[in-house]
């Protein structure tokens, strides 16, 4: 029987591999130009770029292509090597007597340490008409570009992530559905190893889990020299851009300085002025892993550097707090829609600047509302403008309110229908006043999404931060139903509706009385973070969301009694409204309704977990569940469960 067996398993692969290969024609085509000889072509190639970019896929490229060609392929792995320039000279010796012979280099930062040697030495000695393709994670040295005899015969190829276009063709190219492309797309950031991981998963829908995510960090990361390196990634995964003085903040002094220095020397992350951006795929891929990992260790360090950017916020120079504002807003990413409206990066083209008399003409032209000319003469300071290019694009007004004047309500409906509010609902005391942001225009809609409303959205965000004795914020808009789901996630709930001119005006607050805005820094990295009710502080109204809260972070800080100060149960049912001493009565409390549990049948269990995990802590939560003699699933739900009842048991009283 005649049978057909087409190509062996090697010309399989060869294939495989080749279809695989998308986004690289620009690095072909100068590796096709060195095997082909060309008399101007680079006889040194090298690449480089972080784990997963794609490196290895190329130089097997490099190989098949010189095969083809009729040309010996010397392959080295510096992986199986060391520092020692002997072992290459071994590896390599074959380059060194055949004509013609492609030396082709992978992992060449295993052996960086030759590189100079490898340059000024062992390449003089290649064979006529050799030609080298390096890869690398690290960037090569300067001396490559800056020798006049080696400048005229290297070449540089960084490779970059691939776009969405290629990143849509790598998964189709493996039979990933078209609807559950997009989010492996944006889960990957261009990178071809993670993109490849994500679609063989069993069920290829989206963000991975898993295994995936533990060899995706391997493959990305690479080995760890301790633990502060590995908390220095969970920051560099969350934060908008990485500072020293950010991982100050979240991780102490003793590590900052030391694991900065380690973080900016790595291949997967660019350093710019700004600070240290990690690759797309690094950072979804790290960030994933802590959230799938350690839930509880995921939302500590997103809520340490939430308040840590507050701080940043406060201590910046005018020109700098929007930006910080904005970098603050990058933490929301994750809980934003796939049609969220706002965008956090940087736009340079715009000016955000004070009010000029020479605006005001250009501005009541664009205006479609009377009580602008009312307010720009009676609070001119907190209008901003905004332009390009010279050309006025919009305007916003933060006005301050302690106690509106006859004039004020009579000129602007909705401050009249908002005072009135107030008054009823929630009135301001001696020495407390509110802001409103009465305008938020652009010319030719009114508040679309724009670059534009972004930065209005900072300004109001970065002057909420660093303006300290408001009691209450609020903000007017005509589009409501478009921001609503916005606003409500920055804990702004709707309390008046006016027809001013002819348009629709909705205003959203938030009392800052109940949920100042250090607790609101907090409440808000929690994708369903609690948030009060419009109103002034008080016990009875206090959200059980809010009181489970009290309770975890009561016990995370319970061997640091100071950190009971500031707890949002010292308002709470739990001390008495006379308490000569309300945290040790608070403490008191917890101690109680854990013993509760202990003489429950029930709660043991539950009793075990805790007691471990905040009271007697003295390691991981890895390290809790081995000596409880637990897997650490079950002693994850285990726990999980315990600060169920335990919230029941204090609820309870």
């Amino acid at each position: 029987m005649l049978i057909n067996v087409g190509l062996g398993l090697a010309g399989r692969l060869a294939k495989a591999r080749a279809g695989a290969l998308v986004g690289r024609d620009s690095e072909r085509s100068v590796l096709d130009r060195m095997l082909s000889g060309a008399a101007d072509a680079p006889l040194v190639a090298y690449v480089h770029g972080p784990g997963g970019i794609g490196k290895s896929s190329l130089l097997r490229y490099a190989a098949a292509q010189a095969e083809l060609a009729g040309r010996e392929v010397v392959r080295v792995d510096a992986r199986f090597l060391n520092t020692d320039p002997r072992r290459l000279e071994e590896t390599a010796a074959l380059a060194c007597v055949e004509p013609g012979a492609v030396l082709l280099i992978d992992t060449f930062e295993r052996s960086q340490q030759l590189e100079p040697w490898l340059r000024d030495t062992f390449l003089l000695r290649l064979a006529e008409g050799a030609i080298v393709v390096l890869a690398s994670t690290i960037a090569p040295d300067a001396e490559w570009t800056l020798d006049p005899g080696w400048a005229q015969v290297f070449t540089e190829l960084a490779l970059r992530p691939l776009d969405a276009v290629q990143s849509d063709s790598v998964l189709a190219a493996r039979n990933v559905a078209p609807d559950h492309r997009a989010a492996i797309v944006a889960f990957a950031g261009g990178s071809p190893l993670a993109l490849s991981l994500a679609a063989s998963a069993p069920a290829a829908v989206g963000e991975p889990t898993g295994e995936v995510l533990t060899t995706l960090v391997e493959r990305l990361v690479g080995d760890l020299p301790s633990d502060a390196h590995r908390r220095a990634l969970d920051v560099l995964a969350q934060a908008c851009v990485t500072r020293e003085e950010l991982l100050r903040a979240v991780l102490g002094d003793e590590d900052a300085a030391t694991v900065f220095s380690w973080l900016r020397r790595q291949p997967y992350v660019e350093t710019t002025p700004q600070g240290l951006h990690p690759h797309v795929a690094v950072r979804s891929t790290l960030a994933a892993d802590l959230r799938w990992r350690d839930p509880e260790r995921y939302q500590e360090v997103r809520t340490r550097i939430s308040v840590a950017c507050l701080s940043a916020v406060r201590r910046a120079a005018e020109d700098d707090a929007l930006q910080r504002a904005a970098e603050w807003m990058f933490l929301f990413l994750d809980q934003a829609d796939p049609h969220d409206l706002y965008d956090w990066r940087a736009h340079p083209h715009i000016e955000d600047t004070p009010l000029d008399p020479a605006d005001v003409s250009e501005i009541l032209r664009v205006a479609r509302e009377s009580a602008v000319a009312y307010w720009i003469r009676r609070q001119p300071e907190g209008f901003r403008v905004y332009r390009s290019a010279g050309r006025l694009l919009g305007f916003m007004a933060v006005l301050r309110l302690e106690a509106p004047s006859p004039d004020d309500l009579a000129a602007d409906p909705v401050i009249a229908a908002l005072w009135k509010h107030v008054e009823a609902v929630a009135p301001l005391r001696q020495g407390e006043y509110l802001d409103v942001r009465r305008f938020a225009v652009q010319p030719g809609g009114h508040q679309r999404p724009s670059p534009l409303m972004d930065l209005i959205g900072r300004r109001t965000v970065a002057a909420e931060m660093r303006t300290p004795g408001r009691a209450v914020t609020f903000t007017v808009f005509q589009d409501a139903e478009r921001w609503r789901h916005h606003l409500t996630a920055a804990g702004l709930h709707e309390v008046v509706t006016v027809e001013v001119d002819g348009l629709r005006q909705h205003v959203f607050g938030r009392d800052l009385r109940r949920q100042p805005v250090e607790q609101w820094v907090e409440d808000r990295v929690h994708a369903a973070a609690p948030v009060a009710s419009w109103g002034p502080r008080s016990a009875n109204l206090q959200p059980r969301k809010a009181f489970e809260k009290g309770v975890l972070e009561a016990l995370r800080t319970w061997r640091t009694p100071r950190e009971f100060a500031t707890s949002v149960l010292l308002q709470s049912h739990l001390v008495p409204p006379e308490s000569a001493d309300p945290v040790a009565d608070l403490r008191d409390a917890i101690t109680a309704a854990l013993d509760a549990l202990r003489v429950d049948p029930a709660g043991v269990k539950a009793h075990d977990a805790l007691t471990a995990t905040y009271i007697s802590a003295s390691g991981t939560h890895k390290a809790t569940a081995r000596r409880l003699g637990v897997p650490y699933g079950t002693y994850r739900r285990r726990l999980a469960l315990a600060k169920e009842r335990l919230v029941a048991h204090l609820l309870a009283r």
